[in-house]
């Protein structure tokens, strides 16, 4: 799994002119799904996201985590993520996982971002075309690939 993690001061998702997903402060979650990833993945994934530190604390260093901030989550799939642009120039997406694997890992993780996050997080809708709109706050963005955990 790859993730593009942003600190966000607001964030939405739309579908068809219809908001879906709307925070305020907290993070919005670019998810990328490969054929092998697994529950490991997703419990290590979660688990590092709800506790990175990336909120700032009463002195403005970025030493609280979403969950010390008690901030919101939107999480949208993102199989571009898993892009290969080594030959010529159209992507390809090969790597990505097909829809009946990524599917359910996908709403596996967002399951384990609730219960690690202590709250409801908001989605996007898997393959669906989707109009993200984010004020990135800093800018803060991480990104974190679970094949690269060492």
């Amino acid at each position: 799994m790859k993730a593009v993690i942003q600190r966000a001061s607001k964030a939405s998702v739309t579908i068809a002119d219809k908001k879906v997903a709307s925070i305020k402060s907290g993070l919005l979650i670019l998810l990328g799904i490969v054929e092998d990833d697994a529950d490991e993945d997703i419990k290590w994934l979660s688990n590092k996201i709800v506790n990175l530190r990336v909120f700032g604390d009463e002195n403005g260093v970025m030493n609280n985590s979403v969950k010390d901030v008690n901030g919101d989550a939107i999480v949208v799939s993102q199989f571009t993520l898993h892009a290969s642009t080594k030959k010529g120039n159209r992507p390809s997406y090969i790597q990505a996982a097909k829809p009946e694997i990524a599917i359910p890992l996908y709403e596996s993780f967002v399951k384990q971002l609730e219960t690690d996050l202590g709250k409801k997080v908001q989605t996007g809708q898997f393959g669906a075309d989707m109009k993200v709109e984010l004020l990135n706050d800093g800018p803060v963005t991480i990104i974190i690939d679970t094949k690269n955990k060492v």
